[in-house]
C-alpha cells in the first residue's frame, strides 16, 4: 500500500519577496488556510501564512522542507480577507507575505503559541446584584461608581480607564468579593433597551437613517455630507442600533482614536451591554491582540478602530462607518502605503454592505463620486442642537491690526469678553513648540536638524531643540555655534508660547494647552477634555487635536493663528486641506445654545478660501477645486503614482530613478512619467531622497503599467538605494 503524497502548503512570509513558498505538511485541509504556521526559512524560523494548498510543486520534493507547526490558537484569517489582503497587495503593489503578517497582531507574528485571553468583559453576580449604594461607605466614590456602572449592565476591560487608576484594584475586590464575575459577551446578547430618552431626528436626519436602512442587504456606498454640529454621530447611532438587533456587527473606522473620545465614549452610554472592543496604537499588545481575537471569532459587536482596523476579521460584518473620511491619517505613508478608506469601500463591495462615509469637509475625490453618482450623497444642512447656528466668522486683516507677540488686539479683546461672560475661547495654532526656530541676531544663524533639511523647533519648558519630524533632541545652545553670539531669539509661535502670552494678558484665567507634547501620557487626553466639559477651563490652546470630533457646549470663540502659510505651498491638495482644517476648528464654537464666532487672522482678507469659509460653503468651494483639478489634469481626473528613492548621496537617488524612467519609456505604455526630483524634504534623518511622478488616465492603464515596470526595477535593484512605490499619493514632501 502506498503512502498519501504529503499535501504542498502555499505559505506567505514577512519578507521582501513577491513570491510563495512551498512546504510540506500533513493532515492539513481546506479550513487550515489562513492559519499561521512555524516554518524554516534559510537560517532562521519564522512565521507564515497559509494561503493556499497544492498536491504538486514546482520544487522538487526531495528539496521541500516540512512545515515545523500549525498554530492552532487564533482563528484563521477568512477566505474574504485573504481576499482583501491580496487585492491591497496587488493594487499597492507591495509584497503579498508583508501584506498579510502586518495585518495579524504583533504577538501573533511571533513563533510562540498564544495563551489564552484574560476576560474582557465583567457582569454582576446573583450576589452582587442585591448590593445597593447605600451599602458602600459613602467616601468610596471608585467603588460606588463601578458598581453604579456594573448595574447598567457589561463593563469591559478597555473601559476600567473612566474610574483611575484604582479601577482594575476595586474591580478584583468586586470579583473576590463574589460581587463581579468574567462575562462571555456572544452574538446572542440582546440588544439592551436605553433607558435615556434618545434625542429626537431633525427631518434631514431622519431621512438619512430611513435611506440607508431601507438598502442594507447590498453594497451601497453613502457620503454622509453634514456640517459641524448636524449630528452625524447620532445618525451612526441609530444605524449601528439597527445592525445589533439583527445580529450583525459594525466596523467603525476613526482617524486617530485620540481625535474623536467622545464618539468612544458614546458608543459606549449607547450600547453598554455590547461587547465593544477598540483597536489602535494606544493598546499594548496583550490589548490589541484580545481585542482582534474577539472580533475574529465574532464576540465582539462593534469595532471602533484606526486605519489598521480595516483589515480585522469579522464574519458578522453588516456595516462599515468611516468618520471623517477626508482625513490624510487614513492613509499609511511606509510600508504598505494604502488608504484604509479605499480599502474599507472594497471590503463593503466585497462583503456586499452598506459603508457610511462621514464627513462634514469631504476629500475632493470623494465628493466627485458623488457628484457623478457613484456614491449616494446624504445632506445634513442644520446644526443638530436646538437654535445652534454655524458660528459668524470674522477675518482680522493682520497687515492693518498687527499682532503683537502673535495676538492681535480684537483677537485679545474678544477673549477678554468671554472670560466676563464665563464662556470659553479656543486659540487654534497647528504648531507645537514654542517657537519653530532660533536665530542668532548677530550672524543670522539658525537651529537647523543636522538629520533633515529642516530646522529644530525650540521647547523653551524643556530647555531643548527638536526636530518633529527624525526626533533629533540637543540642549539649547548659550550662544552661537557659528559666531559665539549670546543674543539667541525664538522666531514665530507655537503652543507653548501662545500660552505664555495668553498667561501674561489674563493671569487670572485657567488656561490648558492641548498638543502631541502635553498628552503623551495614556488617557491625558481624555482627563483634559473631561476639564474642558467640567468647566475648568477659560481658554483651550491647541493644535489639529482639537479640530475635530469634539463639543463643547459653552466654547463660543475660536481664534486661529498662523493659517496664511498652507497658501504659499506648492502641493495642489494644500487649499483643499487648509480649508477642511479651518471648516472643522471652526465648527468647535456655538455648537449649543450659545451663539459662536471665529475670528481668523490673516494677511488675505480678501482672498476667495477665506470668503468662502465666512459663507460655510463647501458644497462651492469643493466644485471651484474640481474645476481647477480638470483643468489642470489633477486628481481625481487622472490616476498618479510616486516613485520614492533614498540613499546616501541624493546623486544616487537620482541616478535610480533617471534609469528608472528610461526603463519606464522602454516599456512604450500611454503614461506620462514626469523628470525626477529631489524631494520637498530633501534629507530626512541622515538619507537624501528623490521622487519621480507616473501619471495616467485610467487606473487600469495606471496599473498594468506599473506591473511590468516595477517587476524590471526589483531585478536591478541597487542595495545603495532604497526605493518604494506610492499608489494614489496624498502627499508630495
Amino acid at each position: 500500500m502506498t503512502a498519501a503524497k504529503p499535501i504542498i502548503a502555499r505559505i506567505v512570509l514577512d519578507v521582501p519577496l513577491d513570491s510563495l513558498f512551498d512546504y510540506r505538511a500533513e493532515g492539513l485541509a481546506e479550513d487550515d488556510i489562513g492559519r499561521r504556521v512555524l516554518v524554516s526559512f534559510g537560517r532562521r524560523r519564522a512565521v507564515g501564512v497559509i494561503v493556499g494548498l497544492a498536491d504538486r510543486s514546482g520544487v522538487a520534493e526531495n528539496k521541500l522542507k516540512p512545515v515545523l507547526h500549525v498554530f492552532r490558537d487564533l482563528p484563521p484569517l477568512p477566505a474574504d480577507i485573504l481576499h482583501l489582503l491580496r487585492f491591497c497587495a496587488d493594487y499597492y503593489q507591495h509584497p503579498l507575505g508583508e501584506v498579510v503578517l502586518n495585518a495579524l497582531p504583533q504577538r501573533a507574528r511571533r513563533s510562540e503559541a498564544i495563551a489564552a485571553p484574560p476576560p474582557q468583559c465583567f457582569l454582576l453576580s446573583t450576589g452582587g446584584r442585591e448590593i445597593r449604594l447605600d451599602d458602600l461607605p459613602a467616601r468610596a466614590s471608585v467603588q460606588r461608581r463601578l458598581l453604579l456602572r456594573l448595574q447598567q449592565g457589561a463593563l469591559c476591560r478597555a473601559d476600567l480607564a473612566d474610574f483611575g487608576s484604582q479601577g482594575s484594584k476595586v474591580l478584583r475586590d468586586f470579583i473576590a468579593r463574589g460581587w463581579a464575575e468574567a462575562a462571555t459577551m456572544t452574538p446572542s446578547v440582546p440588544l439592551a433597551p436605553t433607558t435615556a430618552a434618545l434625542p429626537e431626528l431633525n427631518p434631514a436626519q431622519a431621512e438619512a437613517v430611513q435611506r440607508i436602512l431601507a438598502e442594507t442587504d447590498a453594497f451601497h456606498p453613502w457620503l454622509l455630507h453634514g456640517i459641524t454640529g448636524s449630528g452625524k454621530t447620532e445618525v451612526y447611532l441609530r444605524l449601528i442600533e439597527s445592525i445589533l438587533a439583527g445580529n450583525g456587527q459594525v466596523l467603525v473606522l476613526v482617524p486617530e482614536i485620540n481625535l474623536t473620545p467622545q464618539l468612544e465614549e458614546r458608543i459606549r452610554r449607547r450600547f453598554p451591554r455590547q461587547n465593544r472592543v477598540s483597536l489602535h496604537s494606544g493598546l499594548n499588545e496583550t490589548e490589541r491582540l484580545s481585542h482582534w481575537q474577539q472580533a475574529a471569532e465574532g464576540r465582539a459587536d462593534i469595532v471602533l478602530g484606526t486605519r489598521l482596523a480595516v483589515f480585522t476579521p469579522l464574519p458578522r460584518l453588516k456595516l462599515i462607518i468611516v468618520d471623517e473620511e477626508h482625513d490624510s491619517s487614513y492613509k499609511q505613508q511606509d510600508g504598505l502605503r494604502y488608504s484604509a478608506r479605499d480599502v474599507a469601500v472594497m471590503r463593503a463591495r466585497e462583503r456586499s454592505i452598506p459603508i457610511v462615509l462621514g464627513s462634514a469637509t469631504p476629500a475632493l475625490e470623494t465628493w466627485h463620486n458623488s457628484q457623478s453618482g457613484r456614491y449616494a450623497l446624504l445632506e445634513l444642512p442644520e446644526r443638530a442642537a436646538y437654535q445652534a447656528a454655524p458660528p459668524a466668522v470674522h477675518l482680522i486683516d493682520t497687515r492693518r491690526a498687527k499682532p503683537e507677540q502673535g495676538l492681535s488686539a480684537p483677537l485679545l479683546r474678544a477673549i477678554a469678553e468671554r472670560l466676563e461672560r464665563r464662556e470659553q475661547s479656543l486659540v487654534f495654532i497647528n504648531r507645537r513648540g514654542f517657537s519653530p526656530v532660533l536665530m542668532c541676531n548677530a550672524c543670522g544663524w539658525l537651529s537647523a536638524c543636522p538629520r533633515c533639511s529642516s530646522k529644530l523647533v525650540v521647547h523653551l519648558r524643556e530647555r531643548q531643540l527638536r526636530c518633529h519630524h527624525c526626533g533629533h533632541e540637543t540642549h539649547i545652545p548659550a550662544s552661537c555655534p557659528d559666531c559665539g553670539n549670546t543674543d539667541l531669539s525664538p522666531v514665530g509661535h507655537g503652543t507653548q508660547r501662545v500660552e505664555e502670552v495668553l498667561a501674561e494678558h489674563f493671569p487670572s484665567a485657567r488656561i490648558l494647552r492641548i498638543d502631541r507634547d502635553s498628552t503623551r501620557r495614556r488617557h491625558s487626553l481624555r482627563a483634559m477634555l473631561a476639564q474642558v466639559h467640567d468647566d475648568e477651563v477659560d481658554i483651550l490652546v491647541g493644535t489639529q487635536l482639537l479640530a475635530k470630533g469634539h463639543d463643547f457646549p459653552k466654547l463660543t470663540l475660536v481664534g486661529i493663528l498662523n493659517a496664511d502659510g498652507a497658501l504659499y505651498s506648492t502641493d495642489f491638495r494644500a487649499s483643499e486641506r487648509l480649508f477642511a482644517q479651518l471648516l472643522q476648528v471652526t465648527g468647535r464654537a456655538g455648537r449649543a445654545a450659545l451663539p459662536g464666532e471665529v475670528l481668523i487672522q490673516t494677511d488675505f482678507p480678501s482672498h476667495d478660501l477665506y470668503l468662502t469659509l465666512q459663507r460655510h460653503d463647501y458644497n462651492a468651494f469643493a466644485d471651484s477645486l474640481l474645476a481647477e483639478r480638470r483643468q489642470a489634469d489633477f486628481p481625481p481626473f487622472c490616476f498618479q503614482a510616486l516613485l520614492r528613492a533614498e540613499a546616501t548621496q541624493l546623486s544616487e537617488a537620482m541616478a535610480f530613478l533617471a534609469k528608472a524612467v528610461k526603463a519606464g519609456l522602454s516599456l512604450n505604455r500611454p503614461v506620462t512619467l514626469y523628470d525626477p526630483v529631489p524631494a520637498q524634504m530633501t534629507r530626512l534623518a541622515g538619507r537624501e531622497r528623490a521622487q519621480l511622478l507616473v501619471q495616467a488616465d485610467s487606473r487600469k492603464t495606471l496599473h498594468d503599467f506599473l506591473q511590468a515596470w516595477l517587476a524590471g526595477l526589483r531585478e536591478k535593484a541597487s542595495q545603495r538605494v532604497r526605493w518604494s512605490i506610492d499608489v494614489d499619493p496624498l502627499d508630495f514632501y
